[in-house]
């Protein structure tokens, strides 16, 4: 499958070149709810050539949740990082 988003200055054979959002094996990771997997998924954005394209269509879609071009969407919103599941850790006030 061709990734339908393009930057103008991204070259044809770099949008042809396989994208790590694009492994059936690794879907999953875009949307994951721990906290280290999510900042993996961050991480195999950054030297993505439609980086730029795909955080701008997230934008302007309002994409609910998950890693859109190295940044986290938390409804709709860029976050700057999600925060897993349960309750916080009880902190030492003193």
């Amino acid at each position: 499958m061709a990734w339908p988003l393009r930057d103008d200055d991204v070259r044809a054979e770099d949008v042809l070149a396989p994208l790590p959002c694009q492994s059936a094996a690794e879907a999953d990771l875009w949307f994951a709810e721990r906290t280290a997997d999510v900042e993996r998924a961050k991480a195999l954005c950054g030297p993505c050539p439609l980086r730029a394209s795909c955080l701008a269509g997230a934008i302007a879609r309002s994409e609910p949740w998950g890693v859109w071009g190295g940044e986290v969407f938390l409804e709709g919103r860029v976050v700057p990082r999600k925060r897993g599941r349960g309750r916080p850790p009880k902190r030492d006030v003193g």
